[in-house]
């Protein structure tokens, strides 16, 4: 597959550019802002050629406007991140009004970033109204896709790249292609292990039994897994402690049994819940059984990144992988509804 990379786009171009900016916010303050380091490369090629950038993207899943889940922190973030990494002085606005032609207008005669606010204060984004953001789009000549975690969603900006000339992120072109290398030739036997607490996750189970050798579900998924799925010849599922915030002991020396001879490992979702002190050991054991194996180990995720933050054998992980759902989306099918064939 072939995507149209964002260096094909002609200098002093009016560019939309949809982000990854879902990042967690404590205080606010960006707490952990590697989303927005993604696509900095994307961002510096685009005004070296002295583009005008029209930023979008989205945090949370809000019911109408709520300032807590504003991107204003999350803009002062990509601002400074910029102007450390030796920028020069960026000017910028933050408009709150998504639809404002007046307010667009204005900022594009002053600026050469206009970051606009949470596209998912307006129903249209979710629904993938096509009217929507066309106050955005009429201004600009070209859309580039660098939201690579949110690349299975219809959303209406992320589905921009059907109705005008559409180019991809840097960072998007070079994990699609990381991807591609891990579904049509991984060493086999290959294990996929799925946790965390996402139920759609398990719709992806039918064509992972095609894919996979084995597949173990850990997680909350464990309470979500159907009769008929217990009963699928490689489709091996654990068991809760007696706190229910983990793998039971018993079923992660199943895991670790399951996973002897492996050579792909890919891993989405932790196996207990990792923020507490009490679901942490599951997923510890079998990172660590992980890091001592020969194998190709995937990671796919950031909330399986963050439950492996802390762990030594995480330094020994070979791919690391965005968005966890989105890949599962690509795994299964090869392709994802914002990539053109």
């Amino acid at each position: 597959m072939k995507l149209l990379s964002v260096d094909r786009i002609p200098p002093n171009s009016r560019v939309i550019l949809r982000m990854d900016l879902d990042v967690p916010i404590s205080e606010g303050t960006v707490t952990d802002n590697s989303r927005l380091k993604k696509s900095l490369l994307t961002i510096k090629l685009l005004l070296e050629r002295e583009c005008l950038i029209i930023i979008l993207g989205h945090r949370g899943r809000p019911e109408g406007r709520d300032e807590s889940l504003s991107l204003r922190p999350v803009y002062a973030e990509l601002m400074s991140i910029l102007e450390e990494g030796g920028q020069d002085v960026v000017r910028s606005v933050f408009v709150d009004e998504v639809n404002n032609r007046e307010k667009i207008a204005k900022a594009m005669e002053s600026s050469s970033i206009i970051f606009m606010e949470n596209l998912r204060f307006w129903a249209g984004e979710r629904e993938g109204n096509d009217s929507f953001l066309g106050a955005v789009k009429e201004v600009s000549q070209y859309f580039v896709n660098d939201a690579l975690a949110t690349a299975h969603r219809k959303d209406a900006s992320m589905m921009l790249g059907s109705k005008m000339s559409a180019f991809y992120g840097l960072s998007f072109v070079e994990e699609v292609e990381k991807w591609e290398k891990i579904r049509e030739n991984p060493k086999r036997p290959l294990v996929i292990i799925l946790g965390g607490a996402k139920k759609d996750k398990l719709d992806y189970l039918p064509e992972l039994e095609k894919i996979a050798d084995k597949v173990l579900i850990g997680g909350k998924l464990i309470a979500m897994v159907s009769e008929a799925d217990l009963r699928k010849e490689k489709v091996v599922v654990g068991m809760l402690s007696e706190t229910g915030l983990d793998v039971a002991e018993k079923s992660v020396a199943r895991f670790k049994e399951e996973l002897v001879g492996a050579k792909t490992v890919i891993w989405a979702g932790a196996l207990g819940k990792f923020e507490e002190e009490a679901g942490r050991r599951a997923t510890a054991e079998i990172a660590n059984y992980l890091g001592s194996l020969e194998i190709d180990w995937v990671v796919a995720g950031g909330e399986t990144m963050a439950s492996l933050k802390n762990l030594e054998s995480s330094r020994r992980i070979d791919v690391v992988i965005t968005g966890g759902g989105v890949f599962l989306e690509y795994l299964t099918k090869g392709t994802l509804p914002t990539i053109e064939e």
